[in-house]
C-alpha cells in the first residue's frame, strides 16, 4: 500500500498513511516481545531496536519509553520544591498571616484619649480643675483585684506602689492555670512575704475545671466571674473605684489618688500604661491599653480584661510583661496562659534560647509585631532598642535597686532555679 500510488490521493498525505502504519507494526511487534526494524521508526527505536532485542533490553526499553515521556520539571517540583514550601508554610506561616494582616483585618475604632496633668508640688484641687473635674470633700474607696498565678516580685511592687491609696486588696488564685494545667497556690505558699497588707486583703481559692484542649479563654473568663463574687465578699460598694488589671499592669500611686479625690471623673477609663518586655530596658512601641478603672456599680460593673469604653487616660503606669526573674518562669508562662498556641516548636521552651532572646529584646515567639499597616509592621520589626532610661519608674522598684536588678537597664541575666 505504501509504495503503490492511489489516484486522489497527494503524496504529503500518501507519506502520512506509511508513517502511521509503521508505527502500529512497531507497537505491536514490541508488545509481542519481537523486533521490527525500519527506517521511519522514531529515534527512541531506532536506539533500541538495530539489533535482535532481548527479555534484558526489551525491559530497557519499555523503561526508556516512560521515562522518555515524564516531564521532569514537574518530578523536581513535586519532589524539592513543593515539601519544601510546605516546610517553610509550618515553619513560618504564623510570620506570613501577621505581615498580611492588614489585607483581611481593619485596625480597632481609636481611642479617645483624655491629658493627663501631673506634678507633686501641684495641689490636688488645681490638677482636678486642669482635666476639668471638681474636687470632693474626701476620697473614694479603692479596690484593687487580681487574678494570681507566680508573679511575686510583681505584685510585690504593685502593691508597695499602690498602698497609701487601697481600701481593699482582692487576690483570687486557682489551682489550674488558663490552660488547664496543675499548679500550686504560689500566694498561700508566700503569704508571709505580704504582711504589710494583710489587714486589708481579701484572698480567695478556686478550683480548676481541668478541660485540657478547651480554649483557655474560657478557663480565663470563668476564674474572672468568680472574682466578681469575691469582690461582693470584700465589701464593694456602689461609686467605690475599682481597679481591673493584671498583676503585671501597675498603675502609677499618682493615678490613683487623682481619680479618688476628683468628682464627676467618667465611670469607666482604661488606663495607658507604658509597655515593657522582659524588664524596664525594653520599652515596647505598641501601646497598652487593657487596664482600667470603674466606678462601681452593683449589677452591671463586671470583671472583665477587654475594651469597655473609648476613654484611655494617658501615661497613668507600667505594663512590664515577662518581667521574671527566673528562666523557669518563662517557661511556666509560655505554657500556662492563654496565648500558649504561640509556642509552636519545642525549642522555643529551651532556657539558653529564651536568655538570648531576653538580652537581645527579640521575640520569645518569633513573631511579627501586631499591627494594623504595613508602615507599622515594618517599622517596628526586629528586636526593641536599649534603654537606658530609668527614670519614672516605680518608687519601690528604685529603693529596691538591689533585689531587683534583673529588672533595670543593663541586667538581662536571669536566674535558674
Amino acid at each position: 500500500m505504501c509504495n503503490s500510488s492511489r489516484r486522489g490521493k497527494g503524496t504529503r498525505e500518501r507519506k502520512e498513511i506509511c508513517m502511521n502504519i509503521e508505527r502500529e507494526k512497531a507497537c505491536a511487534q514490541m508488545i509481542s516481545g519481537g523486533y521490527y526494524t525500519s527506517k521511519k521508526s522514531d529515534e527512541i527505536w531506532e536506539d533500541d531496536c538495530d539489533e535482535q532485542a532481548s527479555p534484558s533490553s526489551v525491559t530497557m526499553s519499555r523503561l526508556r519509553c516512560f521515562l522518555h515521556g515524564i516531564d521532569f520539571r514537574v518530578v523536581f517540583f513535586f519532589l524539592l520544591i513543593a515539601p519544601a514550601a510546605v516546610f517553610t508554610i509550618y515553619c513560618h506561616g504564623q510570620k506570613l498571616t501577621y505581615f498580611l494582616r492588614p489585607l483581611w483585618e481593619s485596625p480597632p475604632k481609636p481611642f479617645i484619649p483624655l491629658t493627663h496633668y501631673y506634678n507633686q508640688n501641684v495641689s490636688m484641687e488645681t490638677l482636678c480643675k486642669l482635666h476639668g473635674w471638681g474636687i470632693r470633700e474626701f476620697p473614694r474607696r479603692v479596690y484593687d483585684a487580681v487574678l494570681f498565678s507566680n508573679e511575686i516580685d510583681m505584685l510585690t511592687i504593685r502593691w508597695k506602689e499602690l498602698y497609701p491609696y487601697i481600701t481593699q486588696y482582692v487576690l483570687l488564685e486557682s489551682n489550674s492555670t488558663f490552660t488547664g494545667l496543675p499548679k500550686p497556690h504560689n500566694f498561700a505558699i508566700h503569704r508571709e512575704l505580704f504582711k504589710f497588707i494583710e489587714p486589708r486583703l481579701t484572698y480567695g481559692e478556686i478550683g480548676g475545671r481541668f478541660q485540657r484542649g478547651e480554649n483557655p479563654f474560657v478557663e480565663e473568663a470563668y476564674q474572672r466571674l468568680a472574682l466578681d463574687q469575691l469582690l461582693k465578699v470584700a465589701g464593694i460598694e456602689d461609686d467605690d473605684l475599682l481597679i481591673m488589671s493584671d498583676v503585671d499592669e501597675i498603675p502609677s500611686g499618682h493615678t490613683i489618688d487623682l481619680l479618688r479625690w476628683c468628682d464627676d471623673i467618667p465611670p469607666i477609663l482604661h488606663l495607658q500604661l507604658r509597655n515593657y518586655l522582659y524588664s524596664f530596658e525594653f520599652q515596647q512601641h505598641q501601646v497598652s491599653w487593657r487596664a482600667s478603672i470603674h466606678r462601681y456599680q452593683n449589677g452591671r460593673t463586671k470583671y472583665a480584661h477587654y475594651r469597655q469604653t473609648d476613654y484611655l487616660f494617658s501615661d497613668s503606669g507600667w505594663h512590664c510583661s515577662f518581667c521574671f526573674r527566673h528562666l523557669s518562669d518563662f517557661i511556666f508562662k509560655m505554657k500556662a496562659y492563654s496565648h500558649s498556641d504561640r509556642v509552636r516548636f519545642s525549642r522555643f521552651l529551651n532556657p539558653k534560647r529564651i536568655q538570648e532572646v531576653i538580652c537581645q529584646g527579640g521575640d520569645l515567639y518569633d513573631m511579627l509585631p501586631e499591627e494594623y499597616t504595613f508602615r507599622d509592621i515594618i517599622g517596628t520589626m526586629g528586636p526593641i532598642p536599649h534603654s537606658l532610661s530609668a527614670v519614672n519608674l516605680p518608687s519601690y522598684l528604685l529603693e529596691n535597686a538591689d533585689k531587683y536588678k534583673y529588672l533595670l537597664p543593663g541586667h538581662c541575666l536571669r536566674e535558674r532555679r
